[in-house]
């Protein structure tokens, strides 16, 4: 690609969506928890702002534990690192760190320079038979080993906050009962106590999820439905493995 083309796949995207969409966010989160970097920023912030409405959970499932995770941090939204005068579509990574969807890449390619781009390595307009057998059996080598391997499921790590009623709670009890609840996908880990004030302690604890088999939102309802105990919980932190 020429270099004076786009400057960010992420800003590819949006061009060819017309706006920031949830379907371009489901793409672009695909691999990633955040729109750039390992934690939350001004990148995430203007493009939470610039979202229209809530993405829908069941068709976009990355989109929308972004946006629920970024929610979160609506408070603090002015602190977060970077440059809040920045447009979303000034962020996003080097066109290297990222696939632009295969249905795309003809009219993305077309775009920027078609002459200068040569997926199987000839530059001349005519093949003989030789060049297109060697192709062809490169290719259906390639699908074959493509096939052969199994893709490992996407998991994420998230710090929950569960906060209790008071500092009379038995955080304990409130533990156990978390503990007990067992989904497929679902690994608990390491827990804390976390002073909060006026001698109430937050219960802080980190687990592992697969994506497809986990919803935190599902988690987080379970977890307060232990109404003599919990009085809330909050996602911490969420960052993919």
């Amino acid at each position: 690609m020429a270099d004076s083309a786009v400057g960010s796949l992420f800003n590819l995207y949006i061009v060819k969506a017309g706006c920031l969409t949830a379907s371009v966010l489901e793409s672009w989160l695909t691999t990633r928890s955040y729109i750039v970097g390992y934690g939350p920023s001004q990148a995430d912030v203007v493009s939470f702002k610039a979202l229209k409405e809530l993405p829908n959970s069941a068709k976009y499932p990355n989109a929308y534990r972004w946006f629920k995770h970024i929610a979160s941090y609506e408070p603090e939204f002015s602190s977060l690192p970077g440059d809040p005068s920045k447009a979303y579509t000034a962020f996003g990574p080097e066109k290297s760190e990222a696939a632009i969807n295969p249905k795309d890449a003809p009219a993305a390619i077309d775009a920027e320079d078609e002459d200068e781009v040569d997926l199987f390595g000839s530059d001349d307009e005519e093949e003989d038979a030789e060049a297109i057998r060697i192709k062809e059996e490169n290719l259906a080598a390639y699908k074959k080993k493509k096939e052969g391997k199994t893709k490992p499921a996407a998991k994420s790590i998230v710090t929950l906050d569960v906060k209790p009623w008071d500092d009379e709670t038995d955080m304990k009890e409130l533990e156990a009962k978390m503990r007990a609840i067992e989904i497929e996908g679902l690994t608990w880990g390491a827990s804390k106590l976390v002073p909060l004030a006026f001698g109430i302690k937050k219960l802080q604890v980190n687990l592992v999820v697969e994506d497809e088999k986990v919803s935190i939102d599902d988690l987080q309802a379970q977890i307060e439905a232990d109404e003599d105990h919990v009085q809330s919980t909050d996602v911490a932190a969420m960052q993919k493995l």
